[in-house]
């Protein structure tokens, strides 16, 4: 994806998660709580690991979040992830959020950050990231 806000999302291929934001998502002003918005964003990026790495990770760190324009309630929230590294037991995730408000056709980018995540084994210890399926290191085939 791009920094452009306005930019196509054909580059990522399919959203891994594609939500509505809803009256219960909300902070007291009545606006989309930042909270929930950056949950969403984790397990879209936590299927994504757990996909490449075949198994349990948990996230380490989130970088670089910054709400670029608001979500209100209605609009159809879509979450794009990319791989961006494999490491031994690590992998670094670069997640977009897009809005659609319900009665139109404009997607918007809300905001973006890159999520960290290790692979752990059955004891919560680090374990090795397997090669994928196309060799070492590399995306998880349908996620770009």
């Amino acid at each position: 994806m791009t920094d452009d806000p306005s930019a196509p999302l054909a580059a990522w291929g399919p959203p891994v998660i594609r939500t509505i934001a809803m009256p219960a998502d909300t902070n007291p002003a009545g606006d989309i709580f930042g909270g929930w918005l950056m949950a969403q964003m984790d397990l879209a990026a936590g299927n994504v690991a757990a996909r490449r790495a075949r198994g349990r990770c948990a996230t380490i760190a989130v970088e670089g979040m910054t709400f670029l324009q608001p979500v209100v309630v209605g609009d159809e929230v879509s979450l794009y992830a990319h791989i961006v590294a494999v490491g031994r037991s690590s992998i670094r995730i670069q997640i977009e959020a897009w809005r659609r408000a319900r009665e139109s056709e404009e997607t918007i980018k809300v905001t973006q950050a890159l999520f960290t995540f290790v692979a752990i084994d059955e004891n919560r210890r680090p374990r090795a990231v397997p090669p994928d399926a196309h060799g070492v290191g590399g995306a998880t085939p349908g996620v770009a």
